[in-house]
């Protein structure tokens, strides 16, 4: 699976309607942003069982505004509607590996309590 875009629109349904889900707040102009892409992007192909979706900063200003986005990249993770993960900074592949195996492994109704 590839990523999805989402906008304000579809951002929380998405994060409600799925188990796992990450997101990538980026910008075009953004270098390391397109350095992390295609690491994200890889682990997308890999990982068909979560969600990973894309934020683009510039043309959805408001959701990011609304997430706190104050640097980019940005990657939050999702579990179960709850955000477990928030990272500013591109992720080299083997950190984006450990955390989704982290974020799997994460019991979000044990954390809770």
């Amino acid at each position: 699976m590839s990523t999805i875009d989402l906008t304000s629109a579809t951002f929380e349904q998405t994060v409600l309607d799925n188990d796992i889900v990450l997101v990538d707040f980026w910008a075009s102009w953004c270098g390391p942003c397109r350095m992390f892409a295609p690491i994200y992007e890889k682990a997308a192909a890999t990982h068909t069982d979560m969600v990973f979706a894309s934020i683009n900063t510039e043309e959805e200003q408001a959701l990011s505004q609304a997430a706190q986005v104050t640097s980019i990249p940005t990657l939050m993770a999702f579990k179960k509607g709850q955000l477990v993960f928030r990272q500013a900074g591109a992720l080299p592949a083997p950190a984006l590996e450990e955390l989704i195996t982290a974020v799997r492994a994460l019991d979000v109704e044990a954390a809770s309590d």
